[in-house]
């Protein structure tokens, strides 16, 4: 995966999306790429749930716990989810608010009706 860097350009609702640079621009098309896989988009979601173990997730999705993991560290690498140590357990959630309202802005898009156009 791409290492992360300061992004180039501003963020933010007035940024200019034309100028982000092809680091900025390359980060985002790997981000997508991973959100792009239906088990880790499933994973997201039920992280948008609240916190949960690799167990709960692999249990309520019904996937083993070696492919949650596998994609959990994959997510995690790209700062779209994080861990948080209890004991001896990780628990997994959703990293930031950014990252929860692109997929209710998403799940939103696709629920519309685009029938008239």
């Amino acid at each position: 995966m791409t290492s992360r860097k300061p992004a180039s350009a501003p963020h933010g609702p007035t940024a200019d999306l034309a100028s982000l640079s092809h680091n900025d621009v390359t980060i985002l098309a790997e981000t997508f790429r991973l959100l792009g896989d239906p088990s880790r988009l499933r994973i997201m979601l039920c992280c948008m749930k609240g916190s949960s173990s690799v167990g709960d997730i692999a249990e309520t999705l019904e996937l083993s716990q070696s492919l949650v993991s596998h994609h959990l560290r994959l997510l995690r690498g790209a700062r779209l989810v994080k861990g948080v140590r209890q004991a001896k357990q990780i628990f997994y959630e959703v990293a930031d608010k950014h990252v929860s309202q692109v997929l209710l802005d998403m799940t939103t898009h696709i629920g519309e009706d685009h029938s008239d156009e």
